[in-house]
């Protein structure tokens, strides 16, 4: 059991801001852009590598809930970025598949710069 299914079972406290019947979102504990969420379906699948097939409705669910959250927090006109890791040398820490919700201000890749404003 993960830290996420924790989560979900409420065993441990999040700052939830959008739950559905498969999808939870919460703000991250520690965040890397002025908005950070984490947005986790409620079936527990460990890695991008274990997605499958029967899946693929869920995994979909993520994103229009990440949709529907950007508009309520106000930054879907904007923009944002979505990212999912995967394993370690991807940057996985909890293996739960889950996306990051980053946003708030310019996330351009690569790192927003002057140049990049003037064309």
């Amino acid at each position: 059991m993960t830290i996420f299914s924790k989560i979900i079972a409420r065993e441990i406290p999040a700052d939830i801001v959008y739950e559905d019947d498969h999808v939870l979102a919460f703000r991250d504990i520690n965040p890397q852009a002025p908005l950070h969420l984490l947005i986790i379906p409620k079936q527990e699948i460990p890695t991008i590598n274990d997605i499958e097939e029967q899946h693929e409705v869920l995994i979909g669910k993520l994103f229009t809930a990440a949709a529907r959250i950007a508009k309520a927090e106000g930054i879907a006109e904007d923009g944002y970025r979505v990212v999912m890791n995967c394993n370690q040398h991807g940057g996985q820490t909890v293996y739960h598949v889950h996306l990051h919700m980053l946003g708030g201000k310019p996330m351009g890749w690569p790192p927003y710069t002057e140049h990049m404003k003037q064309g």
